[in-house]
């Protein structure tokens, strides 16, 4: 994975000062080669093992704990039954209402990717996000976005639909600026958003524990000697870090959630 290669080159660099290593890291390294036949199978990256990953944990955390339910639950079952419930009583209906329990299986089952595959930043070896690549969020957001505008399509039919998303209750004169206002922000704005407070706080956070990781090894190959104990508070910051990277990781599949109720529910309103 990336931290390994990156510590690895770190390394080098000082063992050797006039060394060709890559060092310190780019945003290049969140673009892995392929792990096999690059011209067969140019897809198959680390990042696509992840998501399998996640996708395969998750099947196998919900089937585990639900495969003989009983009426007292067990540790495990009542886990993944509080994980649907707080999807489906503090995301789907509080935020839909009691229609919203109908996208409950879909909330819980977006919540676990993301609280999966954005942890996966913080643990060892993998320690790398596979929503830092720009590509992962999108094809989520793209997905938020293809939603709540069928349903509202669905329910509404087209035209009302656009009414009731582009025409907010204003003076007419109003509406000249409003119009051009909401049609960005509920077809343009809400995917690129939805997509980029995802992918900015996984590929930020990852890179933040990389300059005080690394940067306790550079100051701990310091010329100057008096700056090497300097590399402790560099790797006590990384740690610390760690912590709060978790806490947004968690906010972030809450967040992306959230969001994509929000959205839902105001395709289904009535009114705007």
């Amino acid at each position: 994975m990336m931290i390994p290669q990156v510590l690895v080159n770190a390394a080098g660099v000082l063992a050797d000062s006039d060394s060709d290593n890559h060092f310190p890291p780019s945003v290049k390294d969140f673009y892995f080669p392929a792990l096999f036949n690059q011209s067969l199978y140019p897809w198959l990256t680390k990042f696509t093992l992840l998501v399998w990953l996640a996708v395969a944990l998750i099947l196998i955390f919900f089937w585990s704990g639900n495969r003989s339910p009983k009426m007292v639950p067990t540790k495990w079952q009542w886990m993944t039954e509080s994980l649907y419930g707080f999807a489906r009583n503090n995301i789907a209906v509080e935020m839909i209402g009691a229609e919203g329990v109908r996208f409950a299986p879909y909330f819980t089952t977006l919540l676990s990717f993301l609280l999966v595959t954005n942890l996966f930043g913080v643990v060892w070896p993998i320690l790398i996000s596979p929503n830092s690549h720009i590509a992962f969020p999108i094809i989520l957001a793209v997905i938020s976005y293809v939603m709540f505008n069928y349903l509202g399509i669905k329910r509404h039919g087209f035209w009302k639909y656009m009414k009731i998303s582009l025409i907010p209750p204003a003076p007419w004169f109003i509406l000249i600026i409003l119009i051009p206002i909401e049609f960005a922000s509920t077809f343009l704005i809400r995917p690129f958003t939805l997509a980029l407070r995802l992918f900015a706080n996984m590929f930020a956070g990852h890179i933040i524990l990389l300059v005080f990781t690394l940067g306790g090894f550079a100051l701990l190959g310091a010329n100057a000697v008096a700056i090497r104990p300097l590399s402790i508070v560099s790797w006590a910051m990384a740690i610390a870090l760690t912590f709060l990277e978790t806490l947004v990781a968690v906010l972030q599949a809450y967040v992306f959630v959230v969001l994509t109720s929000s959205y839902v529910g105001g395709a289904l309103a009535e009114e705007h």
